[in-house]
């Protein structure tokens, strides 16, 4: 079966994959969707198709919080399974860890290209507006009464 996402905002990406002795051009798009408004997708490989839609199980994908992202433009920002940092010694490089049971990865990106990236974001989904956007409420209800139906009459 596959998975789709649509996304309101995408944008390709090369990372670097650093290697102990080479690197590894790992092409990739970034992802933003209003409705995750917290999130952006990193879709690695060659997921995307003319429709704009992506599809995961073509690729990998890892879901990143979108501050984190921002927060690691201009300073160390994360824990865990991924971390984000800017390169000391060039403008451009930005660094990108992720961990997972089967492994670890080190890529370098473009810091520009993210920086690019976060402000459309920012125009779909102003920072700070986030929750708005995601009717808690509405959603704790339903969970509440049991998926909407409440057969006590309630």
């Amino acid at each position: 079966m596959t998975s789709r996402w649509n996304p309101g905002h995408t944008s390709p990406i090369t990372l670097q994959l650093i290697g102990p002795q080479s690197w590894t051009e790992v092409p990739a798009l970034l992802c933003y969707d209003a409705t995750d408004p917290f999130a952006v997708r990193i879709a690695f490989g060659d997921i995307g198709d003319d429709s704009g839609a992506v599809d995961t199980d073509e690729g990998i994908a890892w879901l990143v919080s979108r501050e984190l992202l921002q927060v690691g433009l201009d300073r160390p920002s994360g824990e865990g399974d991924v971390r984000v940092w800017p390169a000391h010694s060039a403008s451009d490089v930005l660094f990108l860890h992720l961990r997972a049971p089967s492994g670890e990865a080190l890529f370098e990106l473009s810091r520009a290209v993210v920086a690019g990236f976060l402000r459309q974001t920012e125009a779909l989904v102003p920072s700070g507006s986030e929750s708005e956007l995601l009717h808690l409420d509405d959603e704790l209800h339903v969970l509440l009464s049991n998926g909407g139906a409440d057969p006590s009459g309630h």
